[in-house]
């Protein structure tokens, strides 16, 4: 039914939780999983600032590595739970519209939201709602409250 599913991350607790999770159902669906990290330069999307430019290079060289420890973690989670893994780095693309793109190639997608409400919600977003408002593939949603992470 779910041969392929995709597993999006930010590194953060709210994702290693929803990464467990859904390693579970992997590994009963017999599944594989990709896991995704999508990263953004802050210089292309207007978040740096005239005073962070010099250091906006070893700024995106920390970004990456961030990104790939992730990865890294993600894959060994999976390694662990006795799941086939493979990690990919998307750079430069907002992590709506990487998900998207590779929700293509995946029968599922499986991913953390954090259930932020109110003010939170508003300020920080919603990458999962988001990504599922334009879904054209099945969701599960794993929520981790914000006490929780």
């Amino acid at each position: 039914m779910y041969q392929r599913i995709l597993m999006p991350t930010d590194g953060s607790a709210c994702a290693m939780h929803a990464i467990d999770e859904a390693l579970g159902l992997a590994k009963q669906l017999g599944s594989e999983v990709t896991f995704l990290y999508a990263l953004e330069n802050p210089l292309t999307t207007g978040t740096a600032t005239p005073e962070s430019l010099p250091y906006s290079a070893q700024l995106w060289e920390d970004l990456k590595q961030t990104a790939d420890e992730a990865l890294r973690d993600a894959v060994a989670a999976a390694e662990a739970a006795g799941v086939a893994a493979t990690a990919k780095r998307v750079d430069n693309q907002a992590p709506v519209a990487a998900i998207l793109a590779a929700a293509e190639d995946h029968d599922l997608v499986v991913m953390g939201t954090h259930g932020r409400r109110g003010f939170n919600r508003w300020m920080f977003g919603s990458v999962a709602e988001g990504a599922l408002r334009r879904a054209t593939k099945p969701f599960l949603l794993i929520r981790m409250d914000e006490a929780e992470g």
